[in-house]
Parts: C-alpha cells; structure tokens; sequence
C-alpha cells in the first residue's frame, strides 16, 4: 500500500432504501442529525444530503395542522402543570392537627 491510498477512505455505497429510512428517522424521532448520524454510523454531511433528496417537503396545510396539534397539547401540558401546582400547594401546607413543640 502507498502513502496516498493509506490516508483515503473506502468509499462506502448506501442504497436509497437505508437513505430514505435514515432521514425518516432524523425527522420522526425528534433527535438531532448529528446524533442519527452518530447511531447509523454515517457522515452527518451524507444524512444532510440525503435530508435534501429524500426530505418530505411540509405543505401548507401539514404546517397548519401540525400547529394545531402542538397547540391542543400545550395546552394539556398546560392544564396538568397548573394541577400538579395545586397538588403540591395542598400537600405542602401545614395541617391543623399537626402537634407543635
């Protein structure tokens, strides 16, 4: 083996069946790309790219439901936030019966 050919890397080859899987999970899993790169095993410049060719493209219309989803489950989060508040109010309170020293 020569020096130049020690210093290049294999070339690895990916079908389009692992690309298109592999960008579906950078954007139904909610981690980063960098780190669906990291756990595939692959560049996060190929993920980028393959993120370009394969990415599903929102239209309108996802966009405003997807906003309407988020926008439903703030609110739950919300609700049970303010319960959970309450809960601790009550709970943290002193109770009449408690003996004093």
């Amino acid at each position: 083996m020569d020096e130049t050919s020690k210093n290049k890397r294999a070339r690895r080859k990916y079908d389009e069946a692992f690309k298109k899987q592999a960008v579906a999970l950078v954007q139904t899993s909610g981690r980063s790309l960098n780190q669906v790169a990291a756990e595939l095993g692959v560049s996060h410049w190929n993920l980028r790219d393959w993120r370009e060719i394969y990415g599903q493209r929102s239209t309108p219309a996802q966009l405003t439901e997807q906003l309407e989803r988020l926008r439903q489950e703030l609110a739950e989060v919300r609700e049970q936030r303010d319960a959970l508040k309450k809960a601790l109010g009550i709970l943290s309170t002193p109770s009449g019966n408690a003996s004093r020293k």
